[in-house]
């Protein structure tokens, strides 16, 4: 936190003596200084306007919302909120809810880290119908889903490769989904049981499963030989969990960590992970209460139709997903995680990040629609430390709205100084696709008790 200067401190004394002695003298008890905490509160209104006050900042947005504003765009439709920790330096439209495209996947990944731990995993059953004599399921195979909004070819190929290391080779009934189950983003769950029962046999692998079983290389532990498991029935869907109605168990499949879920959803702003996810924590009415309480948005300031963005009425205020991002750091940080592991990491994680102009090591979400363009996160400075920043643009030319939010904030980081270090709360641990937050590990799929 930037420090009050000595003059300040001196105004405050000095202030303070005046009221004491002003107005003739009086009898008065014995002030105990050891017992009297006379520390200037940080969230009082004079120590804000101190740490706010930057002329040279508000220049600067001032002169990005007229640039706006010469190019056709209406001022009162672009939202801008920056601030240094706590403490706002500029804003237009505020606390006014606009359009916000992507950035209603932060109030999905709040809600998410306000309903689960960050190690959180989902559960996948797969077991049978009738018995199994020799390999063979005289039955069906059962696979009961719990919400794993990540479980792509690569999850499905280990699942194949440890059912057949308990010696499973052919299911002479039907492949049945039960509960929610949705592969490769997939919501109609007819069509991911069927890309799983392709999955679990390499003779029906077409080009796109062969190519995801050569990006498990060496880096999984477990039999790497194809599974070729023959169902031979069709597949049948039933509603709820049923999972009563199961003779047996052979693997319970556990999701990467919800850190990892949600940071490969927010980069590459993964629209069926969000609704799922949101689907899973409420829907989008329990996503607006959870974030409304953990981050202390006023009322209004947040209202969502889905978890992914999709639909201008999914408005959010410029100062409410700032409040969020700062939720999502304070609650990541007492369990060891930042924002980085939340979010794309400008020069890091490619997605949608790639090719932006934006200040190096920025965490940011974007966001987009047909006319909306929206971005905000956070980034170190020399001499402001962290900046938290949302803008907001609603208006044709998605390309060019984009570059000049790179450039707004590029000259807010040389006016503030480029950081010569990264600060801890913004450094990350969680990269997809390496150890421990690997595709189709096999240290996932636990093997279950037949008895």
């Amino acid at each position: 936190m930037q420090l009050i200067s000595a003059g300040i401190v001196s105004g405050v004394l000095v202030g303070f003596l005046s009221g004491l002695f002003g107005g003739g003298w009086k009898a008065a008890k014995p002030l105990r200084l050891g017992e009297t905490d006379i520390r200037p509160r940080w969230e009082s209104d004079w120590v804000r306007v101190v740490i706010a006050n930057d002329p040279a900042a508000k220049s600067i947005v001032a002169t990005y919302l007229s640039g706006l504003s010469s190019a056709g765009y209406l001022p009162g439709e672009q939202g801008v909120w920056v601030s240094a920790g706590d403490y706002p330096v500029a804003e237009n439209m505020g606390d006014v809810p606009v359009p916000a495209a992507s950035l209603t996947k932060v109030a999905t990944t709040l809600a998410a880290l306000a309903t689960w731990e960050p190690t959180h995993q989902f559960e996948t059953w797969v077991g049978w119908r009738g018995r199994v004599e020799n390999g063979v399921v005289l039955g069906d195979l059962v696979v009961v889903g719990g919400d794993d909004p990540l479980f792509v070819w690569e999850e499905a190929i280990a699942l194949g490769q440890s059912l057949q290391q308990q010696g499973i080779r052919r299911v002479k009934g039907n492949l049945v989904i039960v509960g929610n189950f949705n592969m490769n983003f997939e919501t109609d769950r007819t069509t991911s049981g069927r890309w799983l029962k392709q999955a679990l046999n390499a003779n029906e692998w077409n080009y796109e499963v062969e190519a995801a079983y050569q990006n498990l290389g060496q880096t999984i532990a477990g039999d790497s030989a194809k599974p070729t498991i023959e169902i031979s029935g069709d597949i049948q869907v039933e509603s709820g969990s049923q999972k009563e109605s199961v003779n047996g168990w052979f693997i319970r499949h556990d999701s990467l960590p919800m850190v990892a879920l949600l940071k490969a959803m927010n980069i590459y702003s993964n629209n069926p992970m969000a609704e799922q996810i949101a689907s899973a924590a409420g829907g989008a009415s329990a996503v607006v209460n959870k974030v409304n309480t953990r981050a202390n948005i006023p009322s209004g300031e947040v209202r969502l139709i889905n978890g992914s963005g999709l639909g201008e009425e999914n408005q959010i205020s410029p100062r409410a997903t700032v409040l969020m991002l700062q939720a999502i750091q304070s609650q990541l940080l007492a369990s060891g995680f930042t924002l980085s592991d939340m979010f794309p990491i400008v020069g890091a994680d490619g997605g949608t990040v790639r090719d932006r102009g934006l200040p190096a090591n920025a965490v940011v979400k974007t966001g987009s629609l047909a006319v909306v363009s929206s971005l905000a996160g956070a980034f170190p400075t020399e001499s402001k430390g962290i900046v938290w920043f949302s803008i907001m643009n609603y208006g044709s030319g998605l390309d060019a709205l984009r570059s000049r939010q790179d450039q707004v904030l590029s000259a807010l980081e040389q006016q503030w100084g480029k950081a010569q270090t990264l600060p801890p709360e913004l450094r990350s641990t969680v990269v997809i696709g390496q150890a421990p937050y690997q595709f189709g590990n096999h240290s996932r799929n636990r093997s279950v008790s037949q008895d």
